[in-house]
């Protein structure tokens, strides 16, 4: 079975990890899409901290990831799927419900997220501990 999963994987944590570990386990072949910077900059409002070909360098380092791609838009999610033959799609559950479309072409599961960390907390946590300028007088 193949399982697909997109995200942006901009500092990639041990939410990253777990999540594809568990998308893993649903099939034989991982395939994730990760979020171009346009894409990123169109969700988030901010560029990634890593470019998109580090990015998909740094996914694709991941144990049991099979395939990686660059995603470019929202709207392709369909075609991703059909074009990676995709039996299973595999998201958190902060998206829980977003991608039920889909279910006519492959089985929809939601996984729980890591409970206490995100990538806007781990660049919060990233920022508060560099030192300022002031610091440096």
């Amino acid at each position: 079975m193949n399982v697909i999963t997109f995200g942006t994987f901009d500092m990639p944590h041990i939410g990253h990890v777990k999540i594809l570990n568990r998308a893993k386990e649903l099939g034989n072949k991982l395939i994730v899409g990760v979020s171009s910077d346009a894409l990123n900059f169109s969700k988030k409002g901010r560029n990634p901290v890593y470019s998109e070909q580090e990015r998909l360098f740094l996914v694709n380092s991941f144990k049991g990831v099979d395939k990686v791609f660059l995603e470019e838009s929202l709207e392709k999610k369909r075609e991703y799927i059909l074009e990676y033959k995709a039996d299973i799609l595999v998201m958190g559950d902060d998206w829980k419900g977003k991608f039920d479309e889909f279910s006519d072409i492959c089985q929809i599961i939601y996984l729980p997220r890591t409970p206490s960390i995100s990538t806007t907390s781990v660049i919060e946590v990233v920022k508060m501990s560099r030192p300022s300028p002031e610091d440096n007088e």
